[in-house]
């Protein structure tokens, strides 16, 4: 199966077709493909979605994916890689917004924007951009670059509300703050303990534990563990950060405290776990 590599931190493209010229491929960027017009079906790791002007697609790193076109399709894509989030522009709080969308998106296809007023900001973001770049005009590299940005956070604000798989249609308000609330300090353990977020939501200490495992199906705990494992695993996967920078991030005392913990989640070191994922990666790159 081919696979595209990006190299640039990100690009921007816009085109109209009748044809999809590419067959099933992966990436090993992200993309966002919004539907300017036209209709046709996205597929995606072998599921199916009808898609039609409006609609906006997340693609992850390994998704396995493809249009048919049944009408006449006009395409914006933007694709983006680490170096952009990392480098070019967005805050510090936002790229942790943005592990929402490494994180929580739930690799099915469908249109990633549920939230009905971020429909409405997205296709005016899409028409500055390109028509930024087709006149070229004074500072327009920099009005791009925060167009993209607040694009990406769009995303990730709907990522973060709609689509954690904890939630569902019962789960009431404050279980979603909550949840947000550990996403937000998945970095700071001082704040993840249970007296300091009980009062940080005026719920009793007791009612705690047992409000938060009947909205989001598990224990708090584990909730924060599983998160906290699938972030350093994204870190192993899609960064250069050394192990003991890593565990620094997230608040381990030392490389030793976290090979302990990724041991007990994973069965292996962080060090095995990386050079498996990229004798995977390397792998399904020459087939």
């Amino acid at each position: 199966m081919k696979k595209e590599n990006l190299h640039e931190p990100f690009s921007i493209s816009y085109v109209t077709m009748d044809k999809c010229p590419k067959q099933e491929h992966q990436h090993s960027f992200f993309e966002l493909v919004y539907i300017m017009s036209g209709t046709g079906t996205q597929c995606i790791n072998k599921n199916s979605f009808k898609y039609h002007a409006g609609h906006m697609f997340l693609i992850t790193p390994e998704d396995c994916h493809s249009f048919e076109i049944e009408s006449t399709t006009g395409f914006f894509f933007l694709r983006f890689n680490n170096i952009y989030i990392k480098n070019k522009g967005l805050l510090s709080e936002n790229v942790q917004r943005l592990e929402y969308i490494l994180q929580n998106a739930n690799h099915q296809p469908g249109c990633i924007l549920k939230n009905q007023t971020d429909k409405g900001l997205v296709r005016p973001m899409v028409d500055a951009v390109i028509r930024e770049m087709e006149n070229r005009d004074l500072y327009n590299k920099e009005l791009v670059q925060q167009l993209v940005n607040t694009m990406i956070i769009v995303v990730a604000r709907n990522i973060a509300k709609y689509l954690p798989g904890q939630i569902n249609l019962g789960t009431e308000e404050k279980a979603m703050d909550i949840l947000q609330y550990i996403q937000g300090n998945i970095f700071l353990p001082e704040n993840l303990k249970a007296g300091v977020i009980s009062d940080h939501f005026n719920i009793s200490n007791a009612y705690l534990g047992k409000y938060f495992k009947q909205h989001a199906n598990e224990t708090m705990q584990g909730y924060i563990t599983n998160y906290k494992t699938r972030l350093i695993e994204h870190r192993l996967q899609f960064s250069d950060k050394r192990i003991n920078e890593i565990a620094s991030e997230f608040g381990f005392t030392d490389e030793s405290h976290l090979n302990k913990f990724f041991r007990k989640q994973k069965g292996s070191s962080p060090k095995t776990y990386r050079q498996q994922m990229r004798l995977e990666s390397n792998h399904k790159a020459i087939q």
